[in-house]
C-alpha cells in the first residue's frame, strides 16, 4: 500500500469515525425529545426512530474491516462503545476482541455473557485461543477447552506454557509441510487441493517423517522452477528458524534485519513446532514501542482513554508520588540559597532556563540510550566509550548554548560575571544531564528492571535539583 493509498485509507476511517458518533449523538437528541412527549404514540414514535438509527449504525459497521471497527472503540466513551459493540455481528466478535487494546478488550468481555464469549471464542485458532485466554473467566476457559478437539488443546496449552514475551506465546500452528523428496509438480498439485493457505504463507516447510525441518521452499522458487525438480534440490536449507524459549522481541528485531515474512519454530532436536508471521512481529513491535514510551512518563500499564477516574488514578499515582518528593528535593535546594535570591533578583528569573535545557538534553540522552539497548547494541565492552562520547557532547552543548544564554544575560543585566556563571553552570548541568542519562537506564538493567521505566521522571529531578544547585552555589559564590 503506497503512502497516498494508506492516508486516503486513514482519512476514510476518520470519516467512518465522525459518521458512528453522529449518529450516536442523533439517537440521544431523538431520545431526549421524544421523552418529552406526551401522548400514547411516545412509544411508538421512540421505537421507530431508534430501531432506524441501530439499523444505519449497523449498517456501516458492518462494512467496516474488524481492526477498523477495533479503532472506533477504542475512540468512544464506554456508554456509547458498549452501544456499538451490540451491534456487531456475533460472528466477528472474535476478531474484533483480537484487535482492539487489552484495556478495551477488557470491557467489552465484561460486557458479554458467557454464552457469548463461547461463541466467540470457538471461531479462533489455537493461538489467537491463547492470546485471549488469561482474560476470559476461568470457568469459561475450562469449558472453552472441553470444546476442543484433543489437537487444539494440545495446542493452547503448549502456546499458554510460555511467558508472554517468548517466541512460543506468539507462535502460530497453521502451516503446510512437504517432504523433501517429491517433485515440485506434486507439491503444486497438493497445494491446488487445499482449500486455502494460512495467512501469510510465503514458504512451505521442508520436513522427515519425524518432523524434523530439514529446510524451506519458498513459493516463488517453487512456481519458477521445473516441476520435475526435487524439492532437495531447490528448498533453502539454511533458514532462519527460532526456539520457543527465545525472547519474541529479538525474533522480531531478527524479523526487520532479513526481511522475513514467516520463519519456523523448533524445539531443541529440531522438530517444527510452529512458525512466527510478520503480522505477531509487528503487533509486538508496536506493543513494545507504546509501552516504551507509557514506562519513560512512569504509567505502569496502558490506559484506556476513558477509563474511570479511580482506575487512572490508580495507573498514575506511583510515579506522581516519586515527582512530588523530587520536586520538593529541588525546591528545598531553592531555599539554600534564599539570601542569594534577594540580592540578585535575576537569579531566579535566570534559573529555570538551566534546569530546562538540562532536562531536555538529559530526556535526548536516556531515548537513545533505551533504543540502543532495546537493539542490543549497548555492551559492557563499549560503556566507557559511549560515556565519553555523551560527555563530550553535552560539554559541546553546553559551551555553544550556555555561551549564548551568557551573551544574553549580560545584555539583559549588563553584567558580565553573571553571563560567565551562566555559561558554567548551563554547561556543568548538561554534563550531569549526559552522565545520569547514561547512568540511570544502565543501573535499572543491572536492577533488573525495564531501562525506560520512570527514567524520564528520574532524568528530570536529577537535573532540575542539580542545575539549581549548580547554578545558585557558582552565583553565591562569584557574584555575592
Amino acid at each position: 500500500m503506497t503512502e497516498i493509498e494508506v492516508k486516503k485509507s486513514q482519512d476514510s476511517l476518520q470519516d467512518r469515525l465522525a459518521q458512528v458518533v453522529e449518529l450516536l449523538q442523533r439517537q440521544r437528541v431523538v431520545e431526549d425529545l421524544t421523552h418529552r412527549q406526551e401522548g400514547h404514540h411516545q412509544d411508538l414514535v421512540e421505537n421507530l426512530v431508534h430501531r432506524q438509527n441501530l439499523v444505519e449504525l449497523q449498517r456501516k459497521l458492518d462494512d467496516l474491516h474488524s481492526a477498523d471497527v477495533a479503532y472506533i472503540l477504542e475512540a468512544l466513551p464506554l456508554e456509547d462503545r458498549l452501544t456499538v459493540w451490540q451491534l456487531v455481528k456475533a460472528e466477528r466478535d472474535g476478531d474484533i476482541l483480537l484487535e482492539v487494546s487489552d484495556s478495551v478488550r477488557e470491557t467489552l468481555i465484561a460486557d458479554m455473557d458467557d454464552h457469548e464469549i463461547l461463541a466467540a471464542a470457538k471461531e479462533m485458532d489455537a493461538d489467537e485461543l491463547a492470546d485471549l485466554a488469561p482474560e476470559l473467566p476461568r470457568d469459561v476457559v475450562h469449558e472453552l477447552m472441553e470444546t476442543l478437539d484433543a489437537q487444539q488443546r494440545e495446542r493452547v496449552r503448549s502456546a499458554l506454557s510460555y511467558d508472554e514475551d517468548q517466541v512460543g506465546a506468539l507462535m502460530d500452528f497453521e502451516m503446510v509441510t512437504i517432504r523433501e523428496d517429491v517433485s515440485l509438480e506434486v507439491v503444486l498439485r497438493y497445494l491446488r487441493r487445499l482449500k486455502e493457505l494460512p495467512g501469510h504463507t510465503d514458504k512451505l516447510f521442508v520436513v522427515d517423517y519425524d518432523g524434523i525441518l530439514k529446510g524451506v521452499l519458498p513459493i516463488k522458487r517453487l512456481l519458477v522452477n521445473d516441476p520435475e525438480k526435487q524439492v532437495a534440490e531447490v528448498m533453502a536449507s539454511d533458514p532462519v528458524s527460532f526456539h520457543p524459549e527465545e525472547d519474541a522481541y529479538d525474533a522480531a528485531q531478527a524479523f526487520e534485519r532479513y526481511d522475513l515474512i514467516s520463519a519456523p519454530v523448533v524445539d531443541k532436536n529440531d522438530r517444527l513446532i510452529g512458525r512466527l508471521t510478520i503480522d505477531e512481529m509487528v503487533d509486538l513491535i508496536r506493543e513494545e514501542s507504546e509501552s516504551e514510551v507509557l514506562s519513560m512518563a512512569g504509567l505502569r500499564e496502558e490506559e484506556d482513554i476513558f477509563a474511570s477516574v479511580w482506575r487512572s488514578l490508580r495507573n498514575r499515582w506511583a510515579w506522581l508520588a516519586v515527582n512530588l518528593i523530587t520536586a520538593f528535593v529541588a525546591s528545598r535546594v531553592i531555599g539554600l540559597f534564599e539570601g542569594s535570591i534577594e540580592k540578585l533578583v535575576a537569579l531566579a528569573a535566570l534559573m529555570p532556563i538551566v534546569a530546562g535545557i538540562g532536562g531536555n538534553s538529559g530526556n535526548q540522552t536516556i531515548t537513545m540510550i533505551v533504543r540502543a539497548m532495546a537493539l542490543d547494541q549497548v555492551s559492557p565492552g563499549n560503556t566507557s566509550r559511549l560515556m565519553r562520547k555523551e560527555l563530550g557532547v553535552g560539554l559541546v552543548n553546553g559551551l555553544i548554548w550556555g555561551g549564548v544564554i551568557g551573551v544574553v544575560a549580560y545584555l539583559l543585566y549588563d553584567s558580565w560575571s553573571l553571563g560567565v556563571v551562566m555559561t558554567a553552570a548551563m554547561t556543568l548541568n548538561l554534563l550531569l544531564a549526559a552522565l545520569m542519562g547514561v547512568l540511570i537506564p544502565m543501573t535499572l538493567v543491572r536492577l533488573g528492571r525495564d531501562p525506560a521505566m520512570g527514567s524520564s521522571v528520574m532524568i528530570t529531578a536529577v537535573t532540575d535539583s542539580g542545575g539549581f544547585f549548580i547554578f545558585l552555589g557558582l552565583a553565591t559564590v562569584f557574584l555575592l
